[in-house]
């Protein structure tokens, strides 16, 4: 009967899925949470000025849309690694970096070459990012206990001389525990940001007002809402250590929708309480100080742990490239502190986290998290076994477009050619924008004449309203800091 030949069939995909695993590897839920860790963080404090951006409706959509369309390219890069285990079986085993073996299988050596160069680019944007995020967090943590503050400037040199030794070390192979701990800090970070703009929402929702709608800010916003959702570049790293890989993409599922649950509240509620009172950082815009330095608290803790994490595989990179010996000495010494030292002078430079932010989305997201999923998902499909050779056969551009179902080709150009056009819409503006008069001057130039710490005049409480002259914990003349 047909009936057993179905039931073996399934048993024996079932088999097939586990054999491309690890034995005591990640569980299906337990994968969902450690996407969860790689997306949420920084997009938790910027989503809100991206939703002011974006005039609120509009926001919203953008939230809806992206959750949707980055949870299918995260489907395609789990249904790209399951064909490179099926086709090539040492990738069952261990792959070093299976995102560029991806891209070879796909598109050959240049497009290796080429997408470890993205990734290694968005590292980097990354850890300037973290270092900037959590150097304001520092610094205004500081400030709101002391009644000095050092600047921000002079901060991110002492957290970095903080984190140097630290990356100096060569990393455990097994990092989980960090990325467990840096996910559990945002979730405490995103409940006392929600209890914090429900004690200010009566008094500052009334007084709230939003600029008027501008094309430009909503393509800037893009930015913000793609390196919120964009962790792909990772995904097949820990598709590759899961116990059944062909799970992944029910953890992806439950990933985004826990990403999105955390995302929509705090930004369309911070967007209704607050309006243009907005600060960069939504924590900053928050009244009540204890919530407010335990908000801070967290998220610092997740840049940190963040940070450490991701400027590693940028060093090894970096000493692979060289030809560094594995072990640790000098030559160590001298090129991770040398990119530390990029980081720094990046951070320095640019001292606000938002365009950095902005440009890291409309570049190496959109290209991580979009183009190059469903650019390789075609390619990787379309391959041919050369009945000769026994090797598969790198397709042509008209042979993708042949043996592709059109329902399937349809949406993946679809997405890439989105992606590109917002990639390119949003990179342009960031850089507008970071080249106007309201760029913030270089650390660097501000350094000479200026004393390292000053007493701060006021409590540093940014308060709501358009003209930001209401508080909430008592007279706006003493606490409000306009």
């Amino acid at each position: 009967t047909k009936e057993p030949s179905k039931l073996n069939d399934i048993y024996a995909l079932r088999a097939d899925f586990e054999q491309y695993g690890k034995a005591n590897g990640l569980g299906w839920f337990t994968t969902a949470l450690f996407i969860v860790a790689d997306m949420a963080g920084g997009g938790v404090v910027a989503m809100p000025i991206a939703m002011l951006q974006s005039g609120g409706i509009g926001g919203t959509i953008i939230i809806v849309i992206l959750c949707i369309a980055f949870c299918y390219t995260a489907h395609l890069l789990s249904e790209n690694w399951m064909i490179m285990c099926e086709r090539w079986s040492d990738y069952k085993e261990h792959c070093r970096k299976p995102y560029p073996e991806m891209a070879y299988r796909a598109m050959g050596s240049h497009a290796r070459s080429f997408c470890s160069s993205t990734l290694n680019v968005m590292l980097f944007g990354v850890s300037v990012v973290y270092l900037l995020l959590s150097s304001h967090i520092i610094n205004d943590f500081v400030s709101s206990i002391l009644d000095r503050t050092i600047g921000l400037c002079y901060t991110l040199l002492i957290v970095a001389l903080v984190l140097w030794p630290v990356t100096l070390l060569k990393s455990p192979q097994d990092f989980w525990w960090a990325i467990v701990v840096a996910m559990l800090t945002t979730l405490f970070s995103v409940i006392l940001i929600l209890v914090g703009m429900s004690l200010d929402y009566d008094a500052c929702q009334s007084v709230a007002s939003t600029p008027p709608f501008q094309f430009s800010n909503l393509i800037l916003s893009l930015g913000t809402f793609m390196f919120g959702f964009g962790g792909h570049a990772v995904f097949p790293t820990i598709q590759h250590d899961m116990k059944n890989p062909g799970h992944f993409t029910y953890s992806a599922i439950l990933a985004f929708c826990i990403v999105t649950a955390m995302y929509a509240p705090i930004s369309m509620l911070g967007y209704v309480t607050y309006g243009d009172s907005l600060e960069e950082s939504i924590i900053n815009s928050i009244q009540t100080e204890w919530i407010r330095r335990g908000a801070n608290l967290f998220i610092a803790v997740h840049c940190i742990l963040t940070l450490t994490i991701v400027i590693n595989p940028l060093n090894q990179e970096v000493e692979h490239l060289f030809d560094i010996p594995h072990h640790f000495g000098w030559h160590r010494i001298i090129l991770r502190s040398a990119v530390m030292l990029a980081v720094v002078l990046t951070a320095e430079s640019v001292p606000k986290f938002g365009p950095i932010l902005n440009v890291i989305g409309g570049t190496t997201v959109a290209l991580t998290s979009a183009i190059l999923p469903a650019l390789y998902n075609l390619y990787l499909n379309a391959l041919t076994l050369d009945s000769t050779s026994k090797k598969y056969k790198r397709p042509s551009f008209a042979e993708v477009l042949e043996r592709t179902p059109k329902l399937k080709l349809i949406i993946n150009v679809a997405v890439i050619v989105l992606a590109i056009i917002c990639g390119i819409a949003t990179t342009r503006t960031a850089i507008a924008e970071m080249s106007s008069t309201r760029f913030t001057m270089p650390c660097y130039l501000t350094y000479f004449g200026s004393s390292i710490s000053h007493r701060i005049a006021e409590s540093p409480t940014h308060c709501c309203g358009h003209y930001r002259n209401i508080s909430t914990i008592g007279n706006a003349s003493m606490f409000c800091m306009n």
